[in-house]
């Protein structure tokens, strides 16, 4: 009898401890599933009809954020790959002839994709629609592009819901017969943000404000940084030639080691050598890449937007409040 008494003792415990140990792990697992994804019918990966309305995007996560409000309604298409770095991409004579016959081009603006702009100057009679409207703009710091608006406005997911709902009007005003439909899929696709949105606020309030820094390779957070009260470091503002210079890894290290920063990170599109050499210069932990410019393949880490979020807030998270 005491022996058995004994194993349910130890049996509590050790279930004790592995609840604790789960409850301290900072994820947003499953926020995807938390809500119906296109409550109105179809998927976002639903194979559109043939005579279906096409739209093109300029990278991959705006067209899966359009695919998420158009639930296979539409044929939505990114001009860029994933894993392109968008800025300086190259459009193809191919790229122009899709877009020719497409009814609608969805792009970012604020300057990311610098090659856009020439790129519709060869294209007739599509319209297109510049998904930052209404979002507060963040100025870049430094650099070239100093004092223009900082591109990368999606990485918040507040922002994110100002998208949802410029892709919502722009598919009504394309496509108004559906418009019900695109109203239900956007308010779900919202919740989802949202649901992220909580997380990074719950578990950044437990970062001592002067430990809540995000260091980066490229200025690429922000909005991010803004919406969620903490502060900014990074290497280059933009992505561009000159990138991971001596200067450069100098004024991070610096920054680092001044305020004591527990953790630092770079972008997977870039090289991550530079960054690395930070945290063995400082005793900083690399936390390793986060996602910005574009997503996975299918069988990637961030083969979503919302995948993307997910992945970017737990590393964040999980990095300053040092949970390996």
């Amino acid at each position: 009898m005491m022996q058995k008494r004994f194993f349910v003792v130890l049996f509590i415990a050790l279930f004790s401890i592995s609840a604790a140990a789960f409850a301290q792990e900072a994820t947003p697992e499953a926020t995807a599933e938390m809500t119906q994804p296109c409550p109105a019918g179809g998927s976002p990966d639903a194979v559109p009809a043939a005579d279906a309305l096409k739209v093109l995007t300029s990278f991959t996560t705006i067209a899966d954020m359009a695919r998420n409000v158009s639930c296979g309604l539409l044929d939505v298409q990114s001009i860029t790959k994933p894993g392109t770095e968008i800025h300086g991409y190259e459009p193809t004579p191919s790229d122009l002839v899709k877009t020719q016959n497409a009814n609608l081009v969805l792009y970012n603006g604020l300057g990311l994709e610098r090659w856009f702009e020439k790129f519709m100057g060869s294209v007739q009679g599509v319209p297109s629609v510049n998904l930052t409207d209404g979002i507060e703009l963040v100025p870049i710091a430094e650099g070239e592009y100093q004092d223009k608006p900082n591109p990368h406005a999606w990485m918040s997911p507040q922002n994110a819901l100002i998208y949802t709902e410029n892709i919502r009007k722009a598919f009504v005003a394309l496509d108004p017969a559906n418009e019900a439909a695109y109203t239900a899929n956007s308010a779900a696709y919202s919740a989802e943000i949202q649901q992220i949105d909580e997380f990074l606020k719950t578990n950044l309030d437990q970062v001592p404000a002067e430990k809540r820094f995000l260091v980066s390779c490229e200025g690429a957070f922000s909005y991010l940084i803004r919406d969620y009260g903490m502060q900014e470091l990074y290497m280059w503002p933009i992505n561009a030639d000159q990138t991971g210079t001596p200067k450069q890894v100098a004024k991070v290290i610096n920054g680092v080691q001044d305020n004591q920063i527990p953790v630092v990170f770079c972008e997977s599109t870039v090289n991550q050598g530079p960054m690395q050499e930070v945290a063995n210069q400082t005793g900083a932990a690399y936390g390793g890449y986060l996602y910005v410019d574009s997503l996975t393949e299918a069988d990637g880490e961030a083969p979503t937007y919302l995948k993307l979020l997910e992945f970017d807030a737990t590393r964040i998270v999980n990095g300053l409040l040092g949970i390996q």
